[in-house]
Formats: C-alpha cells, structure tokens, sequence
C-alpha cells in the first residue's frame, strides 16, 4: 500500500530544486514574470483606458487581483509538468532518489510543494510591480500570498498527475489547450463571471481557479468577500483528493 503522507524527507527534495533554481534564478524569474507583466499592460492600460471601472474599482487593478491568481496555476503547472517531467525521464532524478531513504511519497510531495514556491515567488514579484504601478490599493494583499501557496499546490498536484500519463512534451498541448486556457478565459481573471451563460458560469464555478480568483480579489482590491471559507474549504478538498491520486499516478510510471 502507498502511504499519501510525506515524511520530512520531501524538504530535501524541495532544497535540492532549490538549488539548481538559484543557478539561473533571474532567467526563471524573467519567464515566470513577462507574460503577467504584458498582461497587465497591454490590457490593464490597453484596455482599461475603455473601461472606465470594474464595479467600484479600476479595471487595472480587478485585472491585477486575476493575472496574480493565474500566474499561480501557470507558475506551478509548468514547474510540475515540464521540471518534473524532465527529472522523471530525461534525468532520471526520481529513479536516484529512490535509491535513497526517500520514498515516492517524498519526491511528489518534494516536487509539489517546490512549485507551489515558484508560483509563491512570481507572485511576490507580481504583487510588488502592481502596487508600484497602483493597483494594489487594499492593506490585505499580502495575505493574498498564502492563497497564491494554496493555489500552486492545487495545480502542482494536477500537473503531477498530467506527468505521469504523459508519454511526451508534446503532449502537454492538450491540457494547456483543454484545462489550463478554459479556465484562464472563464473562471473570472479578465472580467466577472456574471457575464456567462448561467450553466458555463456554474460548471466553471466548480473548478480550482474560480476559487482562487474569489479570495485573491477580495484581498487585493478591498472588494469584501463572498463565501471566503466555502472556496478556502474548496482549494484544500482539490489538494487533498489530487495529491494521493498523483502519488498514485507517479508511482506506477516509476516503479516497474
């Protein structure tokens, strides 16, 4: 039987990622921080010259609050999907981990929470360019932080599990096409979901994102919440039924 819980064995994954990461940390910050960024100008001053207000703040600052809620999905799936791709099969690093106390469990913990990091990181440095262009206004953003942790583990775990049925890069094209873009477009980053089509809005309503964008915007913007502790509850039921299932998933592509 797999044990689903790590030891503390999986921080020495976690430093191990760190760092090789340290090694060419302004390249990854470079990447993890250039779309976001063009995001928020093209669009936040692009478009938001247009539209005037997104309720009762500016449109760059609601823009904000959704392109820090998705660069944690995009931070922490790429991290999992093409990092921990690589090191399964190219490298090799997770067949030379198991010839080390460390179990399965370790290495999908060590890999999850390193990418949670990642997407932590970026969003920092996100979070710090919005409030220097002003689109920061509320004293509770950097608790905003801590969902941005909870979000990468949600995604890491779905990456890690994309991972392990994934007989190629290539293959990577239809979850980014078919999930990640789906709910970049629909779970309310670029504007409300109220404008949906009512049965989009509540399939939508279901998935990880929509939840993360529910909490970030509120502690961004000063908007006041809507159920905080129902979409708080959905993010860690997401990890706590994904990470087993990735566990699960990696230890059958590994161990022969």
């Amino acid at each position: 039987m797999i044990p689903f819980l790590p030891s503390r064995l999986f921080i020495q994954v976690w430093r191990r990622h760190l760092l090789v990461w340290r090694k060419n940390a302004a390249a990854s910050l470079v990447a993890n921080l250039g779309e976001p960024f063009l995001y928020l100008l093209g669009l936040g001053y692009g478009l938001g010259h247009y539209l005037e207000s997104m309720g009762p703040v500016s449109y760059l600052v609601f823009l904000t609050a959704g392109i820090l809620a998705s660069n944690s999905m995009h931070a922490s799936t790429f991290e999992a999907i093409y990092g921990g791709f690589t090191r399964m099969t190219r490298q090799q690093t997770f067949n030379a981990m198991l010839a080390t106390p460390l179990g399965i469990v370790d290495i999908v913990a060590g890999e999850v929470v390193w990418a949670a990091t990642k997407a932590l990181l970026s969003g920092a440095a996100i979070l710090l360019v919005g409030a220097l262009m002003g689109a920061i206004p509320a004293p509770t953003a950097p608790l905003a932080l801590g969902v941005v942790f909870l979000s990468g583990l949600v995604f890491a775990s779905m990456g890690m599990i994309v991972t392990s049925i994934s007989p190629n890069y290539d293959f990577f094209m239809y979850y980014f096409t078919l999930v990640t873009t789906p709910m970049l477009l629909f779970c309310g980053v670029f504007y409300p979901q109220e404008g949906l089509p009512e049965a989009v809005r509540i399939a939508f309503g279901l998935l990880p994102l929509t939840h993360v964008v529910a909490l970030i915007r509120p502690l961004t913007t000063g908007l006041p919440f809507d159920n905080p502790f129902w979409h708080l509850l959905a993010l860690l039921l997401f990890v706590a039924v994904l990470f087993p299932v990735a566990v699960a998933r990696i230890s059958r592509r590994i161990i022969v």
